[in-house]
């Protein structure tokens, strides 16, 4: 029968949070327990051919390869900025030119003094087609100049 204080132990420990049926050291140390996170990476030193010994710190520092952006958008290129020259890229530039035109017409109708509804339902069409025309104008990522080459905006 344990003692007292064995009892005020198992109690206290009850208490902590550790249930005595998951507690495999039963209130003894770990001296003679099989430590599995030894025991994995014992395993995967023999897999890749380390010596068996504890590990050790080693001086050896990996470089690792540079992650730097290799693509610089560069702007004087004359090749990036040339005219339009097909039906899309024509109506890409009618679609922009929409959307800027909307932008300014709020602004004005918004200083009006009166707002006629018509006013503001004709402003409010010509932006949503502008921006809804963008969609079908745009061309693929492959030829954009401004995405590097995983597709992130430069």
């Amino acid at each position: 029968m344990p003692n007292r204080a064995e009892r005020r132990a198992q109690a206290k420990a009850n208490r902590r949070g550790v249930p005595s049926q998951y507690d495999s050291t039963r209130g003894r140390g770990r001296g003679g327990m099989i430590d599995e996170y030894q025991l994995q990476e014992r395993s995967r030193r023999l897999q890749d051919g380390e010596s068996l010994g504890p590990w050790k710190p080693s001086a050896v520092v990996e470089s690792e390869p540079e992650t730097v952006l290799n693509t610089n958008p560069d702007y004087t290129n004359p090749k990036m900025f040339k005219a339009p020259h097909s039906v899309r890229q024509w109506f890409r530039v009618g679609s922009w030119t929409l959307i800027s035109l909307a932008i300014i017409a709020f602004f004005v109708v918004m200083w009006l003094p009166s707002h006629p509804m018509w006013l503001i339902a004709t402003v409010s069409g010509v932006f949503i087609v502008g921006v809804v025309s963008l969609f079908f104008t745009a061309g693929d990522s492959k030829h954009n100049p401004n995405l590097d080459q995983n597709g992130t905006a430069v």
